[in-house]
């Protein structure tokens, strides 16, 4: 495994990082925000006015409103297009996707995560939090920037990957395994570097030596890393009951000590006369 002590320690590390939020942003439920120019709630569903539009989300999906005084990112080069980005920004489903998706045979997620990330000796928790992060599992989604599926491909960084489908399950993850686990390699192991290079690409992350100060990049880091953290301490807990468990069926089962038998033969209490 390439990860879990680093990304253990890199919350704490992150979440000293966060300043006060900017311009307006929306905070979803999956760790990741939109900015917004102003906000408008129709009954399930609150519409949030965009620069050259709008976008509805799910109002359960937003956790919180904040202000955004982080400095804007500069213009994106084509090498950070060229990089998978978090769904922040809006992943939606396109609708030619989701007929597709509708006929399409459903695919054992947790086993392809698995099987993805064995190849690449990943932690598949820390693959499947990546995709929670992503696209929170949907494997049409699709991001304003274009970036599409389960973890978020760019169309060039698919076809680099040798993806010709990249809302094939399978294809998808494999590519963004392998990817993942190169950005890993790149920065020797240090998860925190490699969600951030992710995010916002490889570039930024060498400009600032670490996670950019992009509010965006930086709950989208903090959010993998807690739900990573999350699920270990499930494991652990689990592990731990299953182990009293085991402790106490087997003090209770334990047998009495046999008495000896006796002896054949016959006894001084019917000994005949």
């Amino acid at each position: 495994m390439k990860l879990p002590r680093p990304i253990l320690l890199g919350l704490a590390l992150l979440c000293t990082q966060l300043s006060a939020s900017a311009a307006d942003l929306a905070v979803l439920r999956n760790g990741s925000s939109i900015p917004f120019l102003r906000k408008e709630q129709m009954g399930g569903t609150t519409r949030l006015y965009i620069t050259g539009g709008y976008m509805d989300v799910p109002t359960e999906e937003i956790v919180s409103f904040d202000k955004d005084d982080s400095p804007p990112p500069p213009a994106v080069s084509e090498a950070a297009r060229q990089t998978p980005v978090a769904p922040a920004q809006s992943a939606s489903v396109a609708p030619t996707a989701a007929a597709s998706a509708a006929t399409a045979p459903k695919v054992d997620i947790d086993q392809v995560v698995r099987e993805a990330a064995g190849r690449h000796q990943l932690d598949p928790d820390f693959v499947s939090s990546v995709i929670k992060a992503e696209s929170n599992f949907h494997t049409h989604a699709v991001s304003r920037k274009g970036a599409q599926g389960l973890m978020q491909l760019m169309p060039q960084t698919a076809a680099k990957l040798g993806v010709k489908d990249a809302f094939d399950p399978q294809a998808n993850v494999e590519a963004g395994t392998a990817h993942l686990s190169a950005l890993l390699d790149q920065y020797h192991n240090d998860p925190i570097k490699a969600l951030a290079a992710y995010n916002a690409g490889a570039h930024r992350v060498q400009q600032y030596n670490g996670v950019p100060p992009y509010r965006e990049t930086r709950l989208y880091v903090a959010k993998i890393v807690r739900d990573f953290n999350a699920k270990k301490r499930a494991q652990m807990k689990a592990a731990e009951a299953l182990n009293k468990h085991s402790s106490s069926a087997k003090q209770t089962t334990k047998k009495p000590a046999a008495t000896p038998p006796q002896r054949a033969g016959v006894s001084k209490h019917n000994k005949p006369a």
